[in-house]
């Protein structure tokens, strides 16, 4: 089939969620892993282009398309959105969480030297963190990491490309258009 790049790039299309290459491999068995990869290596290509209001981007351990930034004030006017709101508290432990999992309560807890169960329910019901399992000891305290809803809303391809803590001790790296950083 010469339209393998067209068959992925509907697939991709249609998908509310990243695709995987084994998913996409799932629904196209007739082909194989490398193929897919070269397709959508070169769909990737041709919507690097800036003719393109969108691109398509690896995230969350997938592929998905996503709007340019630079179009973004446009597609507020006809899309409002609700972005995912943090307090400060959220922000921290979802940081604490990002960068030690899988981390237990009492970890986070004492890192930030305050009680973090609410801060911890509200991150689970967005579902940018899930319980990852339970640790062998006294109670079986639970285990917390981030999910993939984490990697899409922060538009990462997989948890390795956080910033590294360096990277984040840098003036402004978080608010470069204000003094302080987070």
């Amino acid at each position: 089939m010469d339209n393998l790049s067209a068959i992925i790039e509907s697939l991709l299309f249609v998908s509310e969620e990243p695709l995987s290459i084994s998913k996409i491999h799932s629904v196209l068995k007739e082909f194989d892993k490398k193929k897919i990869r070269e397709a959508i290596e070169a769909l990737i290509e041709r919507y690097q282009s800036q003719e393109h209001g969108f691109t398509l981007k690896e995230v969350a351990g997938g592929f998905q398309f996503r709007t340019r930034p630079e179009y973004s004030e446009w597609i507020k006017r006809l899309k409002p959105s609700n972005p995912v709101r943090l307090s400060r508290p959220a922000l921290e432990t979802l940081t604490i969480i990002a960068y030690r999992q899988p981390v237990l309560r009492c970890e986070i807890e004492e890192i930030r030297g305050v009680d973090c169960g609410g801060t911890i329910r509200t991150l689970l019901e967005k579902k940018l963190i899930r319980v990852v399992g339970r640790k062998d000891l006294p109670g079986r305290p639970l285990i917390y990491g981030t999910t993939r809803q984490f990697l899409e809303v922060f538009d990462l391809k997989d948890i390795t490309a956080l910033p590294s803590l360096k990277e984040l001790e840098e003036p402004n790296i978080l608010c470069p258009n204000d003094s302080k950083s987070l």
